[in-house]
């Protein structure tokens, strides 16, 4: 699905695309996300004409990386020469939240019912959602909200939709790493695709639930178990990221905000978070100590916020609405080769740190899937 902001991330792919980790020599590329009619401007949010998704070959699957090189090949060297037309967008999708009772669940809610491009809203969670639907009816958007509450009502939940998203599962807590979170959210994640899989196999699907290295990993298995995997179709939303490391580079620059778009790479865990500083546009200069500062910050954003918030959540707030950014038409559309040359020698040693770290996340929850297959 096409997003209609200025996002740039590895684990949607890497993890969407698969799951099997390819040769190490592989060439880096990136898939550029291109919608054929924008949002210029989302319910006063931040609008911009893609997203970019920065990632490794050697962390997708030979399949993967296939699929999505030759399918786009033509379209990524066309780029350049395409014009656009801006259109005001039809209401037309139909989308599912599953986990919609939770802390980012019901702002994310919200957001997505205010977008023109949403038709019908389902809510979902194993507790009840009637009050949360029952609030959202009476805002003035267009999308019709109906709730579904427990596992026997998740297969009319997902009937004829065409995008979910999956913020379910429990949150970060002071002292735990998303690392932690591995054993319970892995389990909710496979439950809910496969559920996706018999029931809306065609659906984007944007998976939010910690750890985001793991479990699109684990999205990407069950799909390719129940024969409907679609690597133009999946993805880890680390969007995240991005907005923070345009907030904390606007305010250290003293730039107008709507302005600003800092690519990031990698992952969406500590270090495998690599914002690409030497890339934020508009250009701008940083000094070494500003470089290491906002690196560390961005990747440290997360704990940041469990922390501030003492044990009574996580990034709830900031994580729908970067969630909520992630809206368009199409899927991935591009493999850009050349999005991850001339970074800096910092950038470059950080990326070649990264790499272990994503992988060893990735293939836990490819085990994981494999795992359960087996003892089924």
């Amino acid at each position: 699905m096409a997003a209609t902001s200025a996002t740039n991330f590895s684990i949607g792919s890497t993890a969407s695309a698969g799951s099997t980790v390819g040769p190490t020599q592989s060439k880096a590329f990136s898939i550029k996300l291109e919608p054929k009619s924008y949002l210029r401007n989302f319910s006063g949010l931040k609008a911009a004409n893609s997203v970019r998704y920065e990632s490794e070959s050697s962390f997708l699957g030979s399949e993967s990386s296939l699929i999505l090189r030759r399918s786009y090949n033509t379209k990524a060297l066309k780029h350049s020469q395409r014009s656009y037309s801006y259109i005001q967008p039809h209401a037309s999708y139909k989308v599912a939240i599953l986990g919609a009772g939770g802390g980012i669940g019901q702002p994310l809610a919200l957001l997505v019912k205010m977008s023109p491009l949403v038709s019908a809203l389902n809510l979902y969670d194993i507790a009840n959602v009637k009050g949360v639907a029952a609030d959202l009816s009476h805002c003035n958007t267009p999308a019709q909200v109906s709730d579904f509450t427990g596992a026997s009502e998740l297969a009319n939940c997902l009937k004829g939709v065409n995008v979910v998203v999956i913020p379910a599962g429990v949150p970060r807590k002071p002292g735990m790493t998303r690392d932690d979170l591995f054993n319970i959210n892995a389990n909710i994640v496979k439950t809910l695709v496969e559920a996706v899989a018999d029931n809306c196999p065609d659906a984007f699907i944007h998976v939010i639930s910690n750890p985001v290295n793991s479990t699109v990993p684990i999205a990407a298995e069950v799909l390719k178990n129940k024969g409907v995997y679609d690597p133009k179709k999946l993805f880890g939303v680390t969007t995240l990221d991005v907005v923070r490391a345009n907030t904390f580079v606007a305010q250290k620059k003293n730039l107008k905000l709507i302005d600003v778009d800092v690519p990031v790479v990698g992952g969406h865990a500590g270090i495998t978070i690599l914002p690409l500083l030497s890339k934020t546009n508009p250009s701008v200069a940083f000094t070494d100590e500003e470089v290491q500062e906002l690196t560390v910050r961005i990747q440290n954003a997360g704990t940041e916020v469990v922390e501030a918030k003492a044990g009574a959540g996580s990034a709830t707030l900031s994580m729908a609405y970067a969630a909520a950014r992630f809206l368009g038409r199409n899927g991935v559309e591009a493999v850009i080769s050349s999005e991850l040359q001339g970074l800096t020698e910092f950038e470059q040693k950080a990326l070649e740190a990264l790499k272990p770290e994503l992988k060893a996340s990735i293939e836990k929850g490819v085990a994981f899937v494999q795992k359960q297959t087996v003892t089924a």
